[in-house]
């Protein structure tokens, strides 16, 4: 046993050898197909250096072997795209990371990053003013632009006979974009988005000394999304109920965050994901990214102040009403004493209401027809206040409930699904 032991060590040896070779070192595989056409033809053998992607990273155009678990067999393929890459066969062409310019604009509390597809010849990256750059884009002839930086670090715009040479910063100091740990998400349709932004927005405070009502309360209860708006005058509220669950949580967007996403958003069934964290939420959409700060502060409990019965009711064509205000505002508006505010009179009688306004220009007056429910009513409003509720709403009648003279009047759409309301407060008439 000992002699055959001794007879048969070599090959013991190699074997191991072998093993340890095809173990951590090289093993053979058979090209099979033709994708690999003229590098590798099918059939050929290769061998596989195992310990190279030990000690280096894959670089492009390497030719790697892949297990195919689903075939029980291996994939030898060339590296055309690296991570964080752009891949893209179009007409026959492959591109990588060559379709696209991405713009990066970032104040610390706002941030926006979007991309664009176009033809690029060199990559590069620059810092150029926002305001000069975009108005004078906007403002070119709609053909072909031609953007490069020049020996002198100008960026030089060209558009047919239109030529522009713009200042430019140092790149590498302009700060980046802030990651955001997701902790809540939703997505939903961007015209879902951006119809209950537009009907909320302009009731967002612009008095600085309450900050937590310069923005819009964005709150997820019972699956359910609110969005609220409130300015100590007036509150806009509305709804809609998500088509996937989610937990519950709240947060207060920038109103100015909402407006330049208001401005992207496009009026389509594209989705768009809203991610939050304890100080900071993400905007996401196909080529486009918004990050922006949240607001601090404990925001109006609205639920609680919004009336649940009224005492006078009036059910009324929208854009009649709208244009009354309309007509009567003008005088409210003209008041030679421009520092004084002077209220449009609501007069609410059996079938009909009165809308006026007298101040030292002259008299205004409108009468329109409508169904009434309940007392007769007076009250003062300010007109912009019922003007912007009223373009909002898309629905052609509205129903308009009073409690009192000096109660809160609550505009809302016929159609009784109760995804929108506004309130607005009156204004004390003098006698």
């Amino acid at each position: 046993m000992v002699k055959f032991l001794k007879e048969i060590k070599d090959y013991i040896i190699i074997i191991v050898v072998v093993i340890l070779i095809r173990t951590f070192l090289v093993t053979p595989a058979i090209v099979d197909g033709d994708s690999m056409n003229e590098t590798l033809l099918d059939g050929n053998l290769v061998l596989i250096n195992k310990l190279t992607y030990r000690i280096n990273d894959i670089n492009r155009f390497d030719i790697v072997v892949l297990d195919n678990d689903t075939d029980n067999d291996r994939i030898i393929k060339r590296v055309i795209g690296l991570p964080n890459e752009r891949i893209e066969y179009k007409d026959n062409k492959l591109y990588i990371n060559d379709k696209e310019v991405k713009f990066t604009t970032y104040d610390l509390e706002i941030g926006i990053e979007y991309i664009m597809e176009c033809t690029v010849e060199e990559q590069g990256a620059t810092v150029v003013n926002a305001i000069m750059f975009s108005e004078i884009i906007r403002k070119l002839p709609d053909a072909e632009i031609h953007i490069e930086i020049n020996e002198n670090n100008l960026l030089v715009i060209e558009c047919e006979g239109s030529l522009y040479k713009l200042a430019t910063m140092n790149p590498e100091e302009f700060p980046e974009l802030p990651k955001i740990d997701i902790e809540n998400s939703i997505e939903m349709e961007q015209n879902s988005l951006k119809d209950m932004v537009r009907k909320t927005i302009f009731a967002v405070s612009t008095e600085e000394n309450r900050p937590i009502f310069t923005g819009c309360l964005f709150e997820i209860r019972n699956n359910k999304l609110n969005v609220v708006a409130v300015d100590g005058f007036r509150l806009a509220w509305k709804s809609k109920f998500l088509q996937t669950a989610v937990n519950d949580f709240s947060a207060v967007i920038p109103g100015r965050t909402l407006n330049e996403i208001n401005k992207i958003l496009n009026d389509s069934f594209d989705t768009i994901k809203i991610g939050v964290s304890k100080n900071q939420a993400l905007f996401e959409m196909e080529n486009c990214k918004i990050v922006t700060r949240l607001l601090d502060g404990e925001f109006l409990n609205y639920a609680s102040v919004i009336p649940e019965t009224w005492e006078t009711r009036i059910r009324v064509d929208k854009g009649s009403i709208q244009n009354c205000f309309e007509r009567v505002s003008l005088i409210s508006a003209s008041s030679i004493e421009k520092e004084k505010k002077y209220p449009v009179k609501v007069n609410i009688e059996i079938g009909k209401v009165t809308i006026s306004c007298t101040n030292q220009t002259g008299d205004a007056k409108e009468e329109i027809f409508v169904e009434t429910e309940g007392k007769n009513l007076e009250a003062g409003f300010n007109p912009k206040y019922f003007l912007d509720a009223l373009r909002a709403i898309d629905d052609p009648e509205v129903f308009i409930d009073f409690g009192s003279s000096i109660s809160p009047c609550i505009i809302r759409p016929t159609e009784e699904n109760g995804d929108y309301i506004y309130m607005v407060l009156p204004i004390r008439m003098k006698e």
